[in-house]
């Protein structure tokens, strides 16, 4: 589930590619008139719901020259309901350097290409990212078409901080290399969000209570979906959970909060300030400590205050 698809619960082998459909005729009046600007259009769809999709990327999925999408199979069935004939091109993990060429080759002759992924928004843990990076290098028009998300919509689904956050992507398959992973974001100053099969899910959410604690935290599988599912509590409560019962259908989302600030040393950032003060003016030595020790540079700048008001009226 990238923006939308878990691609390690998906089998690795891929069905053999059939023939592109750009040759296949478009349906009468499915094509509207005029002509889309050339370019990239990296075009979010759906997660679940078929009904989260924009009205500009519907539009941009018609009037498109080619749509490159992973599996044609599942394009195929949005593209269906809403009655787009639109040609469709493989570009998955398998061929994105074999293909890659050809889309840049139809952009450099002057065709809209319309990218999507299975579910979500291309580009997030998918091989999307080298086109769209070879297409900017190669001073090719690359335009994003925002819409569904798995990991933002985890997010304001999780009632955890929203104001900072880090995406971590898939982990790594071994508990070894996973903690290992997860001791270097122990630190960081926000959320984390992971993407995770389900079959993986008890294992991996032990693997984060082990590194990072108790931590407030949820579970969000089948987003937008029927039986969507979001389970809250701490990293301690969801391991010991999802320990117990078969492994879930449907893909998931790991949240967890951010972990308790680290105490500060007062005496250490007293002395950072006293002697930032002997060299600068009280803003910019506040501003500097604020940097070197994390603490807010409101803190640093009221503590900064009083402690030139002690110099300035001596014992």
């Amino acid at each position: 589930m990238r923006g939308g698809t878990n691609k390690r619960s998906r089998k690795t082998s891929r069905p053999e590619e059939p023939e592109s459909e750009e040759g296949k005729s478009a349906a009468a009046g499915s094509k509207p008139q005029g002509a889309l600007a050339p370019g990239l259009y990296l075009t979010a769809t759906p997660i679940g719901n078929l009904g989260d999709i924009t009205l500009r990327a519907l539009d941009v999925l018609r009037r498109a020259d080619v749509i490159a999408c992973e599996d044609t199979r599942v394009t195929r069935r949005l593209l269906d309901h809403y009655g787009i004939a639109t040609p469709l091109l493989l570009h998955h993990e398998h061929n994105a350097a074999r293909v890659r060429p050809q889309i840049l080759a139809r952009l450099a002759a002057g065709q809209a290409v319309a990218l999507v992924s299975d579910a979500g928004t291309p580009l997030v843990s998918d091989p999307g990212f080298k086109l769209a990076r070879a297409a900017i290098e190669a001073g090719l028009a690359v335009t994003a078409l925002p819409g569904a998300s798995a990991v933002l919509a985890a997010l304001v689904v999780s009632g955890l901080p929203s104001d900072r956050f880090f995406f971590g992507g898939f982990l790594p398959p071994k508990s070894g290399s996973r903690r290992h992973a997860l001791a270097a974001l122990t630190t960081v100053p926000g959320s984390l969000i992971f993407l995770e099969s389900p079959r993986r899910l008890a294992a991996v959410l032990a693997d984060l209570l082990a590194v990072l604690g108790p931590r407030p935290a949820a579970v969000a599988r089948e987003l937008t979906k029927l039986y969507e599912e979001v389970r809250r509590g701490d990293l301690q409560t969801l391991a010991a959970h999802y320990a117990a019962i078969e492994p879930p259908k449907g893909e998931a989302v790991i949240v967890v909060g951010p972990g308790a600030p680290a105490a500060t040393d007062t005496d250490a950032v007293d002395a950072s300030l006293r002697a930032a003060l002997a060299e600068l003016p009280l803003k910019e030595a506040a501003a500097k400590v604020a940097a070197e020790t994390g603490i807010s540079r409101r803190e640093a700048y009221a503590r900064a205050l009083v402690l030139r008001r002690a110099r300035e009226t001596g014992p």
